[in-house]
């Protein structure tokens, strides 16, 4: 939502000033279709030498996350915290056999069908089951230490992997104003190859290949790099899931009482999404 009216207001400014300081948007927006068909074929090309498809894939993917907003609100948070304890109570309450079920299969577990949003992400399920698995296998010489040791590497592993978007984004906005350079300077080889031109058409076509640097500033900092930096927030936010289901896990496993183990999740939460003490309280025990 606020992507596309940052977009929108761009534009408007840009070319609005533009217009009404009395430029003439006429040239320009002639200029534009081959500047960009040279800056957006080079932009193209450069990313397929730099990267593979599947991660193109994903910047596509990132892309479109940035016009839909984070994936994640308050109420996940709130239900990441409850399925995470709940399977936490029955470990303690009901014995690792009785888990079992639940962990090698949670698309059929009656728990994990109660919070359908979660079960769609195959990392944050992933991640819960592997941990507690750990302590379904590990007959009662489970070292805390070494759970949160691989919990925490397994963050660091998908957060890295989710991290090389940004860094397509962020290095194609860097070579953005260099390949309008490219554009620019090829219009003005265009126009010494006119050398004999009367002034007017010379300076119609000095004009075009301005545009090429002219869109190459454009698009690398009023529209690649503020998508790689939005990107960059969403990924840090929806990340707090995770971190939350670990502070359940860790904290249930040293054994601490439910209110440092409900802090231990809060916590984890930022505080546009983070619920209060007695919502989380009061939605365990209703659990």
């Amino acid at each position: 939502m606020f992507a596309a009216i940052g977009l929108i207001v761009l534009f408007a400014m840009v070319f609005g000033g533009f217009a009404i300081t009395g430029g003439h948007l006429g040239p320009v927006f002639h200029a534009i279709p081959h500047e960009m068909l040279i800056i957006g074929g080079a932009a193209a090309g450069a990313l397929l030498l730099g990267n593979s498809m599947g991660l193109l894939k994903q910047v596509g993917g990132g892309v479109g996350k940035v016009f839909k907003g984070p994936t994640y609100f308050k109420q996940d948070y709130l239900d990441t915290i409850f399925l995470t304890a709940k399977l936490m109570k029955m470990l303690r309450t009901d014995g690792p056999v009785a888990m079992e079920a639940h962990i090698e299969n949670p698309q059929s577990s009656n728990i994990f069908a109660d919070y359908p949003k979660l079960l769609k992400d195959h990392f944050l399920i992933d991640f819960i089951c592997d941990a507690i698995r750990l302590v379904v296998v590990s007959s009662g010489t489970l070292n805390v230490h070494a759970v949160e040791e691989i919990m925490d590497n397994a963050l660091k592993t998908h957060h890295h992997g989710v991290e090389k978007t940004v860094k397509v984004l962020q290095t194609l906005g860097d070579a953005l104003p260099a390949l309008g350079i490219v554009a620019a300077v090829l219009g003005v080889v265009k126009t010494m190859g006119s050398i004999d031109q009367p002034p007017a058409v010379l300076g119609g076509m000095i004009g075009s290949a301005l545009v090429g640097t002219f869109l190459g500033v454009l698009l690398a900092y009023g529209i690649v790099s503020p998508l790689a930096s939005r990107l960059e927030q969403i990924v840090e936010e929806d990340g707090e899931i995770y971190h939350v289901a670990k502070a359940i896990i860790i904290s249930s496993l040293f054994g601490n009482p439910q209110p440092i183990v409900i802090e231990a999740a809060r916590t984890s939460i930022s505080h546009k999404n983070q619920p209060g003490f007695a919502e989380v309280f009061d939605g365990l025990r209703a659990k």
